[in-house]
């Protein structure tokens, strides 16, 4: 029997009989960690640890400790809840059930069943009894007609479908226990790997996202391999619901939503306003000294815009029907994207490589129509406003324009106290290249731009293959926020593929046309998304220059009502605004109130602080600061507020 090569992470290479598995490998390295091993990646897939591994490869072992780990126990979790189902269910079907950023889902017919969130108790309850069997999970190769005569026989359309779609040959099952399932894989060794289960919640989904098509029962649910990591999740779970933007976006009086005006289309309220108003400022601000030009441009276009663009084609399914016109054939789309608008700004007027590179901005409000089930407050809407920035720069520039979008990507970051993030470097495949477009002249020198700017600057970064863009790599910032959880804020990406459709073009130093090269960068992303992780990063106590409210000036009784107006007046000029609460209510009462809408500072006005012409500031939270004269608040006010 010839032997095989096996390369590991730290770059050493070792021989092992052809048709070793990688939790063979493992055990040769040691036991303990082969105990701990969920899966592996050979040559960049993952595969079961348990499968043959028949030529040379790169082996990473997975285990909880891994991303990729953690979402193959969470796949696995699904086929076992979907075992418990069966059992407890005889006779229902499945639709599919895929690991996601957190656990897993399946989404189930139940026929004439009935099925509530009262029920997951006991579906737990035979998790735990099936994971203690120690099950393992078989993987099983099966020819399209087998796979045909199985499905059939239980009568399960939803798998039928899907093996339409199969190429014969490519088709494998799995078993554990009793269940067997359609499964790509891969799977952890076994059950016993799953030691603390909860269901989180029930809710409907159309099968295959088609609101024409059936209303399925979507089960939602995590596993962990400690009951004390379930505990600590459950825990955080508990601190987002009080985190949700959606509750204190209400309580806040930041936005609100109407059926009338329309699903997924936030109307802010005017606290929302401003804090929106500020954010945009801070980043405009920002944006004329690192040198963006500002352009505007119309919240629709002509088809034949997205047409060349590309947009029309990937985005036109979930684009809102379009404008037609009293002129025969004539067509407007709500624009889904504002970079083709950009790319005719650029077109406008001659360009030379000395005018390079022209760096455009605009908060464009962009319109896409996601589905009703998938909205969900700020963070999935039908209409939002990104901070959008094209820059259209010669190759040899690539590299100086990337650094500086770093750099104002964390000082965003800064300013907003994101303290923890990655970077992931998004490269072409390395061995498929054809779904990608341009010369490997210059993907080359993108790529090498996007690696040594981010080590430049000191970014912790993964790198990730085949997760770039078709039209050139990028470079996405993967924050954490306050209670661990991870959101992506900030891309910046290199394009070739639009100034190629749009036939951009500058005259360069030998006299001759070239092709710039395109950055579209946006560190917000989106502005709805961004204030509603923001909301729940710092559970609503903004800091303190992007507060719409950051003072509250509380008369302790009528007789101090015209001294507080006089404290307003003194503040407004400063541009320091808030509300004066002249209610007939007792100070305590003013205060709590004041505590609940998280307002920064409690100025208390009275009998004493009107005779010596002061303030008694209170800071959120029930810190003492002191008497201070309004003067004497409104430089301790702008020292605070120092970004």
């Amino acid at each position: 029997m010839s032997n095989i090569n096996i390369t590991l992470p730290d770059g050493s290479v070792r021989s092992y009989a052809t048709g070793t598995t990688a939790l063979e490998i493992a055990k040769s390295i040691s036991e303990g960690l082969a105990r701990n091993v969920l899966a592996a990646k050979v040559n960049g897939e993952v595969w079961d640890a348990g499968r043959s591994i028949t030529t040379d490869a790169s082996l990473v072992l997975l285990t909880w400790n891994d991303t990729e780990g953690k979402q193959t126990m969470w796949h696995s979790s699904a086929h076992l809840m979907a075992e418990a189902l069966e059992a407890l269910y005889p006779g229902i079907k499945f639709g599919i059930g895929p690991a996601i950023e957190n656990g897993f889902y399946y989404d189930v017919d139940f026929g004439d069943k009935t099925f509530s969130i009262e029920d997951l108790k006991a579906v737990e309850d035979k998790m735990l009894e099936l994971a203690k069997k120690s099950n393992a999970y078989q993987r099983k190769e099966v020819s399209k007609a087998d796979a045909v005569s199985y499905f059939t026989n239980k009568g399960d359309e939803y798998k039928l479908e899907l093996i339409e779609g199969l190429n014969d040959g490519d088709i494998t099952f799995y078993e554990q226990g009793n269940f067997v399932d359609l499964c790509k894989g891969p799977h952890i060794p076994d059950t016993g790997f799953i030691k603390a289960i909860k269901l989180l919640n029930v809710a409907g989904a159309y099968w295959r996202g088609d609101e024409k098509n059936k209303m399925l029962t979507r089960i939602y649910g995590i596993t962990f391999p400690k009951k004390s990591e379930l505990d600590e999740y459950l825990r955080l779970l508990e601190e987002a619901k009080k985190r949700d933007h959606r509750k204190l976006g209400k309580e806040l009086e930041l936005f609100t939503f109407s059926e009338k005006v329309g699903m997924g289309l936030p109307l802010w309220l005017p606290k929302g306003a401003m804090l929106r108003e500020r954010l945009v400022q801070f980043l405009q601000r920002a944006q004329i000294d690192a040198g963006y030009l500002p352009v505007v441009t119309p919240h629709i276009g002509n088809k034949n815009l997205y047409i060349t663009s590309g947009h029309y084609e990937k985005y036109g399914a979930d684009s809102f029907q379009p404008i037609s016109t009293p002129r025969e054939g004539e067509q407007f789309f709500l624009k889904p994207m504002n970079c083709p608008h950009h790319c005719e700004i650029y077109k406008s007027q001659p360009r030379s490589y000395k005018d390079l590179p022209v760096r455009f901005a605009e908060f464009g409000t962009v319109y896409r129509y996601e589905q009703a089930g998938e909205l969900h407050g700020l963070t999935r809407v039908r209409g939002f406003t990104q901070d959008d920035a094209h820059l259209f720069c010669r190759p040899d520039q690539v590299k100086e324009e990337f650094c500086k979008v770093i750099d104002l990507v964390l000082y965003v970051f800064k300013a907003l106290d994101f303290k923890e993030y990655t970077a992931q470097i998004s490269l072409r495949d390395q061995v498929d290249r054809a779904k990608y477009i341009g010369s490997d002249e210059n993907w080359n020198l993108a790529e090498q731009a996007i690696i040594e700017s981010a080590a430049e600057k000191g970014l912790k970064t993964v790198v990730e293959y085949g997760e770039a863009a078709f039209y050139g790599p990028k470079l996405d910032f993967m924050v954490k926020d306050a209670i661990g959880r991870k959101w992506q804020l900030g891309t910046i990406q290199v394009d070739y593929n639009l100034p190629e459709r749009f036939e951009l073009e500058y005259t360069g130093s030998d006299n001759q046309k070239h092709r710039p090269v395109m950055i579209h960068r946006a560190p917000f992303g989106s502005l709805e998304r961004f204030v509603a992780v923001l909301i729940e990063h710092c559970a609503g106590n903004f800091p303190l220059w992007l507060q719409p409210e950051p003072v509250a000036i509380l008369p302790v009784s009528e007789k101090y009502h015209d001294y507080a107006q006089k404290v307003v007046n003194v503040l407004n000029k400063s541009d320091i605004r808030g509300p004066l609460d002249d209610r007939n209510e007792k100070v305590g009462r003013k205060i709590r109130d004041a505590e609940m809408k998280k307002i920064p500072f409690m100025l208390v006005v009275g009998e004493q602080e009107e005779s010596s012409s002061t303030v008694s500031v209170r800071k959120h939270g029930g810190e003492e600061v002191g008497k201070l004269t309004v003067d004497e608040f409104v430089n301790f006010f702008k020292e605070q507020t120092k970004i």
